[in-house]
């Protein structure tokens, strides 16, 4: 492998690290590698930052050993528009300096913990990953669950420097108040382990979580031209990663975090804010809604990507009906705002530059609906007396994609294996009329039971009964007639 790393030809000019390592970072797929990576390669490139990062594989599978055989080196290549203009850019991002696998090497996991550079933990272990596991233990080598790792590295970290300066937590999951509800199970596990009131002081003053945003576009690796993208970078690195253009991260955190991270010098699209509700609200329901509602109704179309889906007249129409009846009316703002922040999301999507398969937006799909278009849902019930039928014609058509397969051809399903194995019961045994009551009555999926709300249990029904009798395309024409 090392003409691989000699010809990715690191700027530096040794491939030994004379950086601090001053991020560790739970995750090592696309989004990170081409958002965080990327701005910490900014901040390394255009300020005095001088850090690199520590990968830590957060599941037993994953790219950590492809990072340590290519050096931890490789490439993001953006495309999109930046007002009128299109813009491709292709960087090598070599901030990283090296990934472990705790299932492996669970003592060198913990070891960075004695790092005293070591300013930030960053993850992304999907909507799903942080939840607290009651099974967890200290003594695990290592935890199953991410806050369980998380608070075994940083028990150890107290144990090496009690009187250390502060470090910074920013999740980057998809989940409404991250910050706050990983330190809510961190505390809760702490107490679990009785790891004691002087360590839960410590937790107090030395650890910040902060809440957080994030918002780009990654479809990630670009299988169907990486062989042409490889001659042009004449090299072939296999952890090359797509995204746009486009980027924001909006951080919910005190001051002292600007002095940290010197985002202001640079032209990155970083927000440091005391409130991020508001930034949050508009990207999960507008962008990462319209994705999780899209989804299953284009997939079931034969459709494979989001280009594909959003150049479909009927799938543009249910878009723009489904913001402009069923999302806009729930946010707080200036509808313009609002407006102008739709039609740039749209725009986006349309992207000619990238391909971003509707499968891989498709993993825990259900999770992602509970927290990208559920609350579409209710709150236009609750705040204006009507069910959102477009969202709710997405909803049944997300449970019949989960039935796993469609007209003979099986659909490739990632989630929870408890989401898994009780779709795939259901539709093992049960009708459409009690596949869909024990779907929406379940409050472990969704926090509450769907059924109360008047008429979207029938709904659902309809909708599902119509797709299955007479295939999504039908269907899909009565609810847009």
């Amino acid at each position: 492998m090392s003409h691989v790393i000699e010809s990715l030809n690191r700027k530096s000019q040794s491939h030994t690290f004379s950086r601090p390592i001053k991020v560790l970072q739970f995750g090592e797929g696309n989004f990170l590698r081409a958002f965080v990576d990327w701005i910490i390669q900014e901040l390394n490139d255009k300020t005095a930052f001088d850090g690199s990062v520590k990968v830590i594989q957060p599941i037993p599978q994953g790219y950590g050993d492809k990072i340590n055989e290519q050096d931890g080196l490789y490439h993001v290549i953006l495309k999109g528009y930046e007002g009128e203009h299109f813009k491709s850019t292709t960087q090598l991002i070599d901030v990283i300096e090296e990934a472990i696998n705790p299932y492996q090497q669970f003592e060198t996991f913990l070891k960075e913990a004695e790092n005293p550079e070591l300013e930030f933990i960053i993850s992304n272990t999907t909507e799903a990953g942080i939840s607290l596991n009651e099974e967890d233990k200290l003594t695990d080598e290592p935890a199953s669950s991410y806050p369980g790792k998380l608070l075994q590295f940083l028990h150890r970290r107290y144990q090496t420097f009690p009187n250390s300066k502060p470090i910074y937590l920013l999740p980057c999951e998809l989940i409404d108040q991250n910050g706050s509800r990983l330190k809510q199970i961190i505390y809760s596990l702490s107490m679990n382990w009785k790891l004691g009131s002087y360590f839960t002081k410590w937790l107090n003053e030395k650890v910040i979580f902060c809440n957080t945003l994030v918002d780009r576009i990654v479809p990630g690796f670009p299988r169907d031209n990486a062989n042409a993208l490889w001659d042009e970078l004449a090299v072939k690195d296999e952890l090359l990663v797509e995204g746009e253009q486009f980027h924001l991260w909006v951080i919910e955190s005190p001051a002292s975090l600007k002095e940290r991270l010197p985002f202001h010098e640079t032209s990155l699209n970083v927000i440091l804010t005391d409130n991020l509700k508001k930034y949050r609200e508009r990207k999960v329901r507008i962008l990462n809604g319209l994705h999780t509602a899209m989804v299953p109704v284009a997939y079931l179309m034969g459709l494979r990507t989001v280009k594909e889906s959003v150049e479909n007249e009927r799938i543009d129409r249910f878009l723009t009906r489904t913001l402009n009846e069923e999302i806009l009316p729930t946010l707080e703002g200036d509808l313009d705002e609002l407006k102008a922040y739709s039609d740039e999301v749209l725009r986006r999507f349309k992207n000619p530059a990238i391909r971003h398969d509707l499968i891989n937006i498709s993993l825990n799909s259900f999770s992602k609906f509970k927290t990208r278009v559920l609350p579409s849902i209710t709150e236009l019930y609750r705040e204006k007396g009507k069910l959102a039928r477009n969202l709710l014609f997405s909803l049944a058509a997300l449970i019949c994609f989960y039935r796993g397969s469609w007209s003979d051809d099986p659909i490739k399903l990632i989630d929870d294996q408890y989401v898994l194995e009780k779709l795939a019961a259901l539709w093992e045994t049960k009708s459409i009329v009690e596949i869909v009551n024990e779907i929406l009555s379940d409050e472990s999926l969704w926090d509450q039971d769907l059924t109360q709300i008047s008429g979207l249990e029938d709904s659902v029904t309809l909708h599902l009964s119509s797709i299955v009798a007479s295939g999504v395309s039908q269907s899909f024409n009565s609810l847009l007639d």
